[in-house]
This record gives C-alpha cells, structure tokens and sequence, in this order.
C-alpha cells in the first residue's frame, strides 16, 4: 500500500478496485491518515483502507430498486464514513458544526456531490415501510427474550403459530405495509375464519389463536419500533362454545385394558414407559419425555423423579416438582432409568402413542388420549380428598393464592400417592 506524504500530512494513494466502478467514478483515490508521522500513518493505513473498501460495499448494496437493501446500505454506509444515520429532518436539528462535518463527508465526482453519500450522511435515504411480514421477521428479534431456554422442539411450537397467523392474513388481505391496515381488513380476515368455521367444522379457538398471535406481532413490532400507529385490533374475538373437555380414563379401564398383561406390548419401550409412567405421577407428556438419568433418582430411600429444566423451558414456574414413583410408574422407571432420548425434544410421542392406543382399542371412547392419563390420576386424588394445595403442586399448577411454606414433604407425597396408585 503506497504511502505518499503531501505538505505533512500522509495519504493512502491506490486504484480503485473494478468491482467498485460502478458506484465510483474515480480511478485512483487519495485516503488522508491525519497524520504527520510515517510510523503511525503505516499504523492507520490498513483500517482506513478497509473502512474505504466497507464503504464502497455500502454503496454496491444500495444501487438497487429494493427500497429495504436501499435503506440498509445506507445505514451501513454513513457508519462506514464514521456517523450515525438519522433521517434529514434530524441532520438539519444538529449543531452547525456538526451539519458541515456532514456536508464535508460526502464524496464529490466532477464537483458534483455523490448521491449515495448525500443519502446515507445528510439522511436522504427513506425508510420503507414495516409490511406484515416485514413485522414478523423483525418479532423473531425483538422477543428473544420469550425464547430464552426453550428447546428446540419448543421454539418450533412456539414459532409455528405465529408463523400461520401471519401467512393466513397475507393470503387473505394481502402483502401490506402495517400502517396500512384498516379496520375492513381485519373485519374480512374475521369473516374468512368464520366461513372456514361453518364449511370445515373448525372451533372458533382456532381463529381466536389466529387474531392472538397476528395482534401480539403488529402489536409488539409497534411499540418496540415505535411506529407510533393505532392498530385496529380490538374487537375481533370470536364467541367461543363450550370447551371440549378431555375425559378421564376410569379406574376400571386403566386396571383391566391399559394394564392387562400384554396390552402394550406392542409399543416401543420408550414411549411404553413414559405412558406407564404417568399412570401414578399425572406428569404432562413433554414433562416425562424430557427426563434424563440425573433426574430418575431411584437409589433412595423413595424413588422419585424430578421434572426440572434439562434442555428445554418449563410450562411455568410452578412447573418445577418432585414427584415419588410407587407402583407400575415405578417398575416403568426402573426399566429406563436412563430417560428417554428416543423422544427428549421430540414432538412424535403424543402421535405414536396415540395412534398405538387407536389401533389397539384401547382409548375408552374416541374423545380419550394419552392425556386421559392425567386427569385419571387428579380424580383419584379427588376421590381419597387430597388437599388442594397437593394436589396442585404435584400438578405444577398454580395456586389461587400465596403460597406459604414448602408444601408436603417426598414422605408424605409418597404415602399419599401409595394410597391410589396401579
């Protein structure tokens, strides 16, 4: 890199590269270092070459017809120059001095000021608008702090519905920017759902998960960016029926279909002692496929497992427990006692389980799933008067009021829990 000192200043004095020609139209460039001093303009050559060469990057990326790359290069290239994009209005805010700092940076070809500076330092460059997809490219950013500590099974769960909500509206209404949307599209986003209601004997839970999920994006987006605008989101719910509840396995059927010998042969291992397991713990599915050995403690003096965080969120706070293994969870536990890898952080073990239940008649009715299994074991609970406060803690659920104390200890769960278990 060639070095040529002009009174006592040294500058950087190179061929501009071909790939740069069409964004600058001098041949060679002079680079001042600001500097009289030979060793440190050698110091300070290589940076000043590279801020150059970043800058022109900057001015490749925004000649083009794509107004967001546009508004991106311009950014990339004010900082390249060593300021902060603001729009214009701001720029003519600033100080004086500051304006003509500005003013100076921007590069002239043939005494005449280059654009693309003049867009990116003096803030000609114009925002694009937030479109609704544009919203939910930048919701992915702005609530990382929802998605700290969830697997990578929960995060897809957690994407999923958003990602459907967002593509729903699109295909109805259209690709549009935010501050564009009116209370008629969201009237006829509304209207598609409730057609789709009474011609495919969808719920309206499914359309108010929609209208959730769209509204949390516009909504976050909105303040986050501060865009400032009044969002026509209110309103919109659909009434909804009465909920479908889960049945609950009877006692009768658990003892003489899900556990007669042989019954569940036919299931993988895994998945067979996960379900067996939940015969006498009520645990949540997901709850019991992401056990892991450190968490089946069954040298001592009562087994037990204990549902923690192991690589994936928990449904709440109050999700954390220990619960005693007695009976057939225990003798499922015992052969895994490594957990279950087959199905930790999967979404297949509902499905499988499911479907092997199905085929096998051995759901009680065709409302009953595997999560019949859960509210099996609460009315039991129910039925030999459990506490309350137990009850809910060996749920993870929350209490209706404050909670005082440690709850009961392992040896009283473990009694209790004796005292209705398969």
């Amino acid at each position: 890199m060639k070095l040529i000192q002009r009174g006592t200043t040294y500058y950087i004095r190179k061929r501009v590269p071909q790939r740069f020609a069409a964004v600058e139209s001098r041949q060679t460039v002079w680079i001042s270092l600001h500097t009289d001093s030979l060793t440190l303009a050698q110091t300070k050559a290589p940076a000043a070459w590279a801020e150059m060469n970043e800058a022109w990057e900057a001015r490749l990326a925004g000649d083009t017809d794509d107004a967001e790359k546009r508004f991106e290069a311009a950014r990339e290239l004010a900082q390249a120059r060593g300021f902060r994009y603001l729009p214009a209005n701001r720029v003519a805010a600033l100080p004086t001095r500051v304006i003509l700092d500005r003013v100076e940076a921007v590069g002239t070809a043939a005494g005449e000021p280059d654009k693309l500076d003049a867009a990116a330092i003096l803030g000609g460059a114009q925002e694009p608008p937030v479109t609704v997809q544009g919203a939910l490219n930048l919701y992915w950013a702005l609530t990382k702090d929802k998605t700290f500590g969830k697997s990578e099974d929960q995060l897809r769960r957690w994407r999923n519905p958003r990602l459907k909500a967002v593509r729903n509206f699109i295909g109805v209404v259209g690709e549009k920017a935010v501050k564009d949307i009116t209370g008629d599209d969201m009237l006829d986003f509304r209207q598609w759902w409730v057609e789709r209601i009474e011609n495919e004997g969808l719920t309206a839970n499914s359309a108010n998960k929609d209208l959730v999920h769209l509204s949390d994006v516009l909504r976050t987006v909105n303040k986050m960016k501060r865009l400032g605008l009044v969002l026509p989101l209110s309103d919109l719910a659909l009434k909804e029926g009465e909920q479908r509840q889960r049945p609950p396995f009877s006692n009768g059927w658990i003892k003489d279909k899900l556990l007669r010998p042989g019954a569940l042969d036919g299931l993988n291992k895994e998945a067979r002692c996960i379900l067996l397991g939940m015969v006498n713990t009520g645990y949540r599915p997901s709850e019991g496929a992401g056990l892991g050995p450190t968490q089946i403690r069954l040298d001592t003096s009562i087994p037990h497992i204990s549902i923690e965080p192991n690589g994936r969120q928990l449904k709440s706070e109050y999700a954390r427990r220990i619960i005693p293994l007695v009976g057939i969870s225990l003798a499922a536990f015992q052969e895994c006692p490594n957990g279950f890898p087959r199905y930790a952080d999967k979404a297949t073990l509902s499905a499988t389980i499911n479907k092997f239940l199905r085929a096998n008649n051995l759901l009680e009715t065709p409302a009953h799933s595997m999560y019949s299994l859960r509210h099996a074991f609460e009315d039991r609970m129910l039925a030999v008067g459990v506490d309350d406060r137990i009850r809910r803690d060996l749920f993870g659920h929350r209490l209706d009021r404050e909670r005082y104390g440690r709850g009961a200890t392992l040896e009283h769960l473990h009694q209790i829990i004796q005292s209705l278990a398969f």
